[in-house]
């Protein structure tokens, strides 16, 4: 097994592969965050063929206990993430990731159904937080709450868009609210960590990362789609330490024997595998809310998304993976961790579809770590919110990406 060190450095920086930029001046396709139009109609005639595997996730969208229109929305005023000796505020943060898992999944009912009641209460979920929502506050996992509840409610917005009877009185508080509570966190801390350089792993990054783009696509803000997109490219300036940059989140690339392909070390994995496993599913975030885009981040420093999954994929389903050790602010991570190991989280769906399906690539691991996620679901197939447990782990993507 060969072994090749992503070094950090100014010449790794260089490499910007084809379709790394936005395309001007065109502006944005709407919708175009996690799905465009031209992905909900081919899966809309799936499901009216009776095509599987999509027949049988849609009807496990229809049972979801979220999908529902007696779903009771419970929006508050500060979205409260973190307690500890200091902060004792209650956290209202799980209300959040439950209340846009719903939106979500209401929308894409509606979307596919054609039942306009499903939009109906998509939008007055959202419009509820609209004319509620004021703050995002806890301790320094606030910023947690930004970047993951931030990228998912500009999702829902985005897919209700579509909607002529979400007015556009209500599409632009809901910009708002986006842009002056979501936004002003994620930027603030991808520009300055919270005052702690070097000290948070890639998962906070890449959650506020996605949130700027989807944020950006909603309200057609190209200045912060764009700071994103280079941010995950590229890093910070005059190469401070930015772990959720694709070559800061890369500690080692490894060729597999036999296969040739490139297994990459990502930053987590010494940590534990749920994290590092999140790493990967918000990546597939990034990727797709770039390429819905024309951005091929997907293709950045040699398909690093795709060789980042097979590595942790492989060792999720018990294979042995090399191993190079990491530093983080913890000390040294000297093996990879058996901690959460087999954890069972969505994301990996949208992975394989791209790169398998769309670009005809080997993602073998990628599958078997996907067929391992849907064979624990009980219709073998990617759900979403409310399938994974009741903890903020299983809505921190929405699933049901096909």
């Amino acid at each position: 097994m060969k072994t090749d060190l992503l070094l950090c450095c100014l010449t790794l920086w260089q490499v910007v592969t084809a379709g790394s930029h936005r395309p001007e001046p065109s502006g944005f396709i709407h919708p175009g965050a996690l799905h465009t139009e031209k992905d909900i109609i081919r899966v809309r005639e799936h499901i009216q063929n009776q095509n599987e595997p999509w027949l049988t996730a849609y009807k496990h969208l229809e049972n979801s206990s979220l999908a529902q229109t007696t779903w009771v929305a419970k929006p508050h005023a500060v979205i409260i993430r973190g307690v500890n000796a200091t902060y004792t505020v209650p956290n209202t943060y799980t209300d959040a990731y439950r209340d846009t898992a719903a939106a979500y999944q209401l929308a894409l009912r509606w979307l596919i159904s054609g039942n306009t009641t499903y939009a109906d209460h998509a939008a007055s979920i959202m419009n509820n937080w609209t004319a509620t929502l004021e703050d995002i506050s806890g301790t320094e996992d606030l910023y947690l709450a930004a970047g993951l509840y931030g990228y998912q409610f500009a999702n829902v917005g985005e897919l209700l868009r579509l909607y002529p009877k979400w007015s556009k009185e209500n599409q632009t508080a809901f910009g708002v609210m986006l842009n002056d509570i979501f936004a002003k966190y994620n930027r603030d801390f991808l520009d300055f960590h919270n005052n702690k350089p070097n000290f948070y792993y890639a998962n906070w990054d890449f959650c506020n990362i996605a949130s700027l783009m989807a944020i950006g696509i909603f309200n057609d803000n190209a200045t912060m789609y764009d700071y994103a997109v280079n941010y995950f490219i590229n890093g910070l300036p005059d190469g401070v330490v930015a772990n959720g940059a694709l070559p800061f989140f890369s500690i080692a690339n490894f060729t597999e024997e036999g296969s040739g392909k490139i297994l990459m070390e990502g930053q987590e994995a010494g940590r534990d595998q749920g994290h590092a496993l999140l790493d990967i599913a918000l990546l597939g975030v990034i990727g797709q809310q770039g390429y819905n885009q024309g951005v091929d981040l997907y293709a950045q420093y040699g398909n690093g998304i795709l060789n980042a999954a097979e590595y942790i994929a492989k060792y999720n389903t018990n294979h042995s993976v090399p191993y190079i050790p990491y530093v983080s602010w913890e000390g040294t991570l000297p093996v990879v961790s058996n901690l959460s190991r087999f954890d069972i989280r969505p994301g990996f769906e949208a992975i394989h579809g791209h790169y398998a399906e769309l670009k005809g690539l080997n993602a073998s691991w990628t599958r078997a770590y996907r067929d391992y996620v849907n064979g624990n679901s009980t219709d073998n197939v990617e759900g979403g919110g409310g399938d994974y447990g009741p903890n903020s782990g299983g809505f921190d993507t929405f699933g049901f990406l096909k």
